[in-house]
């Protein structure tokens, strides 16, 4: 029975929302009170998903009538529910209406409303009507629910009902204030809010939404002045003393939903705090931080409760209630809301508690959803915003904040060695902490770098003792010890120090970290800045893989993988243009370091990696480990991707770095063995198409013309010789028919993408002749045979080539088309679509990209040929569709008029043409061809719904038009007899049935039946079929 009647329930609103128009006030009253009434006599039935679903539909038809129904309407409603929401009529009712409230506030919500076939401005109407006129009076009602029931529960035992309606209240609250609130006016000196360490504007978080919550003025006296949030904290603070023997009740619904509302509280502001230049905002951030502290200090001592079986719950709603104040505050400000109630600050306790999470994370790695990676991601994202934030003249970090971020990254690395340490030794790729996800672990990494660069004065020398270390200690083992844990250790020291060194930058020219130009103001040598010397240590270590047998002993194909990937963005990042860096670099300026320390910092960082040749030999080394990794390493496709796409593909990338590069005898000896084939032949096909790509590239930047030409003809010559050579085998079309050979996708494929690079390419060259040869690929039968996934290539790549020779336009490069025998190329491409468009099914048009390069195609042969559709066979469905589609526009034009808009823009209504004359509007043009195809041409009658849907909005719209075509239409008649029948046809088309001027479901049918009795009179001597 529960099932049936939460079933039934679904079915009553569906069904009432299907029939809205047609019920009367009284129904549609009476069954939204009906839904009410059931909840409430039924608030004590185990049910609780019924009565939630029997709430959930009476939100919603008071939803879909709240425009129809008056102010005394919904306030005889709310009125019975206000009652029940104060426990006038006992917990059970309190409980149900309070959940019947939430579901409203839901239903009213833009992100949760249910979809009900209607405009989207009908529910922002909704919206601002609640938001404006309800939604303060909801909160006050919880509020007093709260209040009422708060003196039983702390000082007697609350019976469980009492409980469940206080923790609803609790809830409804929350989400109030999770509400989006459009109507507020911020004061005027929002400056000096910004100036006294406020955010103004809503930051974009990378895992967390956070919305800030601005109720506005209005909301001053329930949230601020009446000491509201005071009270909820001594709440929970007396609940939770009360409680403290229980260590099941942090984890009570009460409880959670108490958290829940103090967190959304971190995140008020606006013009809801008084103007007072921002001093009450900032007294309301200590307020909350003093009692929200307890929650998660001392962070040792509460991370060892957890992992001996405490809840975790109040950490974790304590890291989220930070990272809601930190998005409120600058790094200073988040920084002295602790100093008032401690002798540290709110960076200091961060540290703390990131250092508890990080190792938590560690230790239980191989767990999924810990609550130490829970955690670490929350602080890690408020390092991230107070970090992000950091202005070195505004808002600079504090000496005790840069000295906890510090201790903090060395914990960070210190636990991560001990981790690769100790699974050096595991086979099993889910202890690889490092394999969970490079996705994570990346973003992770660069989390990590940015709390680094706040303190780079002592991490950076810090990483780079850790990396001599190790480095040291492998140079010394000589074989004798297992390096295995050493080795693990230098990758993961590989892969933050190249986050903390390099930005990613995809996509983007990469730049040397601003904190790492301004991190070193008073070193002065060259040699003893800790970049320079982390970063040719590192590099020296790399060099060391050049060497057959340490590369056989150390370096395994994940280490290069870090090796390179570390290269790839050092070289993008530090090896600056050198009229840049050396221009930079004033000997000078160097004299008067006291003067310019900073700006000989940065000096120092643009140019150290060109000095004494530096930059030509890293360049060369770049050249040579790539091709130990392409020849040494076969089969490591990571590797070869990383080498070829992205090291390679950098060194290209820079025209100052690629001038250098094909000057160098190790870039002949890598072009030598792509030419000759062999060495390198034992890459993938795209690896091998992105080496070619990234050598040909390179041509641009030898200076002398014919040495660039001379450079491509040496890289692709044996290419194209072997490709010509294969193409005139006279035994070549029998072989390419052979059963083993004629399914191959992936040689068919290859084959269509040459076309299509060469029709790109050679387009103006080509005749319709040779164009059609092209096309009539698309008769393969292998094509027609292929899985989807492969035929998607291959008609993708069949498209591309159509729309290459299409908007190539190459009518003006064919010969005389006059000639006997030629051909015309707009036939040659509709010959093409023809052939490819019944290959292309529905599943397959879900590929976004075949789906955009079919309609292109399809969009630039109407624009361009568009007398060959108009010759093509008239079709029912494409007119039923022409007309479908005129109906849409008509009829959103005729309801914008009505509603006092402007309906179509005016580029689409009447307006003087080039010619100096009067252009008809597209609704008028429309009219003028619909009766001209309903009286004079072929027209089906089975079009006539159709048709109809279209013309009624057309005449509503057009009406003058309308009378002055009529008139004419039934004046050019000779015969009295015809004449007569026609007008009187006419008359009754737009009179009989009662029609009315609207566009509502019975209206159209009466149209529908008026237009099918006028063509029947009609078809008689017009040519209707």
């Amino acid at each position: 029975m529960p099932n049936a009647r939460f079933q039934a329930a679904g079915a009553i609103g569906d069904a009432a929302i299907r029939e809205w128009g047609i019920l009367s006030d009284d129904n549609k009253k009476s069954l939204i009170v009906y839904c009410l009434n059931y909840v409430m006599e039924h608030a004590s039935s185990p049910e609780g998903y019924v009565q939630a679903k029997v709430s959930a539909v009476a939100a919603r038809l008071l939803k879909r009538g709240w425009v129809e129904f008056s102010d005394q309407e919904k306030a005889a409603i709310f009125f019975e529910i206000e009652q029940c929401v104060r426990g006038i009529h006992g917990p059970n009712r309190q409980f149900a209406t309070i959940n019947f409230l939430e579901a409203l506030v839901s239903e009213f919500s833009p992100g949760t409303a249910s979809a009900m076939c209607l405009p989207k401005e009908f529910h922002e109407q909704c919206q601002w009507s609640l938001e404006v006129k309800f939604l303060k009076d909801f909160y006050c009602w919880a509020q007093a629910a709260v209040f009422n029931s708060a003196d039983r529960i702390l000082n007697v035992n609350a019976s469980v009902a009492e409980e469940k309606a206080c923790s609803a209240a609790f809830r409804l609250m929350f989400q109030i204030l999770s509400w989006s609130f459009k109507h507020n006016v911020e004061h005027a000196n929002s400056e000096a809010k910004i100036n006294s360490g406020l955010r103004s504007d809503a930051i974009n978080l990378k895992k967390f939404e956070r919305s800030l919550v601005k109720p506005g003025s209005v909301w001053s006296d329930v949230l601020i002045s009446s000491g509201h949030v005071q009270w909820v904290l001594n709440f929970y603070t007396a609940a939770r003393q009360k409680f403290s023997y229980d260590t099941l009740w942090v984890d009570s619904p009460i409880a959670t939903s108490c958290r829940q509302l103090i967190v959304q509280l971190c995140s008020l502001t606006g013009s809801v705090f008084p103007n007072d230049n921002a001093d009450g905002q900032i007294q309301y951030l200590v307020r909350i931080l003093s009692a929200v502290v307890h929650w998660i200090e001392p962070p040792d001592v509460i991370a060892a409760s957890i992992r001996s079986g405490a809840s975790e719950s109040e950490f974790v709603d304590g890291c989220h209630a930070l990272l809601s104040m930190a998005s409120l505050t600058t790094c200073s400000l988040f920084d002295n809301l602790l100093k008032s109630t401690r002798n540290y600050g709110t960076i200091n306790l961060l540290s703390a508690l990131t250092s508890e999470a990080v190792k938590s994370f560690l230790d239980n790695q191989n767990e999924e959803e810990t609550w130490g990676s829970e955690s670490l991601d929350i602080l890690l994202e408020t390092w991230n915003v107070i970090l992000g934030d950091v202005d070195s003249e505004k808002s600079p970090m504090s000496v005790d904040g840069a000295i906890a971020a510090s201790s903090l990254f060395k914990i960070i690395v210190e636990s991560h060695l001990k981790a690769a340490a100790d699974s050096a030794f595991e086979d099993t790729d889910d202890a690889e902490y490092f394999h969970v996800s490079v996705s994570k672990r990346d973003e992770q990494l660069a989390l990590y770098a940015q709390i680094a660069r706040s303190a780079a004065d002592t991490t950076i020398p810090f990483l780079a003792q850790l990396f001599s270390e190790r480095f040291a200690r492998l140079s010394q083992r000589n074989g004798e010890n297992d390096p295995t844990q050493t080795l693990e250790e230098l990758y993961w020291l590989l892969l933050i120090t190249s986050h903390v060194l390099t930005d990613s930058g995809e996509g983007e020219t990469l730049l040397i970290p601003e904190a790492l130009q301004v991190g070193f103001p008073y070193v002065v040598e060259v040699a003893q800045h800790p970049v320079v010397a982390l970063s040719w240590s590192i590099i020296n270590f790399s060099r060391q893989c050049l060497d057959p047998g340490i590369r056989a002993r150390y370096f395994s194909p994940r280490l290069m993988e870090a090796v390179i990937w570390f290269l790839a963005r050092w070289v993008a990042t530090y090896l600056v243009p050198l009229d840049v860096s050396r221009g930079q670099v004033n000997r000078a300026e160097i004299d008067s370091v006291d003067k310019h320390m900073l700006q000989h910092s940065r000096k120092m960082l643009n140019s150290f990696a060109w000095e004494n040749n530096q930059g030509e030999r890293v360049l060369d080394f770049v050249v040579l480990i790539s091709m130990v990794a392409l020849t040494t390493y076969q089969g490591e496709i990571e590797l070869q991707t990383l080498t070829c796409q992205k090291l390679l593909a950098t060194v290209v990338r820079r025209k100052h770095t690629c001038t250098y590069v094909v000057q160098l005898d190790s870039w002949r000896d890598l072009t030598r063995a792509f030419a000759s084939g062999r060495s390198l032949f034992s890459l993938t096909g795209r690896l091998q198409r992105s080496l070619a790509e990234t050598l040909a590239c390179a041509a641009s930047c030898i200076k002398d013309p014919e040495a660039s030409v001379q450079y491509l003809r040496d890289l692709m010559g044996p290419v194209a010789g072997c490709l010509v050579e294969n193409a005139n085998r006279s035994d070549l079309k029998s072989v390419a028919q052979q059963a083993d050979v004629v399914y191959m996708s992936a040689v068919i494929y290859m084959i269509l993408k040459f076309v299509v690079d060469f029709v790109d390419g050679q387009a103006v060259f080509l005749d319709a002749k040779e164009t059609s040869v092209l096309v009539m690929l698309s008769l393969s039968s292998s094509l027609r045979s292929e899985s989807q996934a492969e035929k998607y290539k291959d008609l993708r790549a069949l498209l591309r080539l159509l729309t290459n020779i299409c908007s190539k336009d190459l009518v003006g490069f064919l010969s005389d088309s006059s000639i006997e025998g030629s051909q015309d190329i707009a036939e040659v491409i509709y010959v093409g679509v023809d052939i490819v468009t019944p290959l292309i099914s529905l599943d397959l048009l879900k590929y976004p990209k075949l789906s955009r390069d079919y309609f292109a195609l399809i969009s630039h042969l109407l624009e361009v040929y568009p007398e060959k559709v108009a010759n093509l066979n008239k079709d029912c469905d494409i007119v039923d569709r022409c007309l479908t589609a005129i109906n849409a526009l008509a009829s959103y034009h005729f309801k914008e008029r009505l509603g006092g808009r402007g309906g179509l823009s005016s580029q689409l209504m009447e307006s003087e043409g080039s010619n100096g004359k009067l252009q008809e509007s597209i609704s008028s043009h429309f009219l003028r061809l619909l009766l001209q195809l309903l009286l004079f041409e072929d027209f089906r009658m089975e079009l006539a719904g159709s048709a109809a849907d279209a013309l009624l909005p057309l005449i509503l719209c057009e009406q003058p038009l309308y009378q002055r075509l009529l008139q004419e239409l039934v004046e050019k008649q000779q015969n009295p007899t015809v004449k007569s029948r026609l007008g009187m046809a006419f008359h009754n088309l737009t009179s009989s049935n009662n029609l009315s001027n609207s566009l509502d479901r019975p209206n159209r049918q009466r149209f529908r039946k008026n237009l099918r009795t006028f063509l029947g009179d009609v078809s008689g001597f017009m040519q209707i079929k």
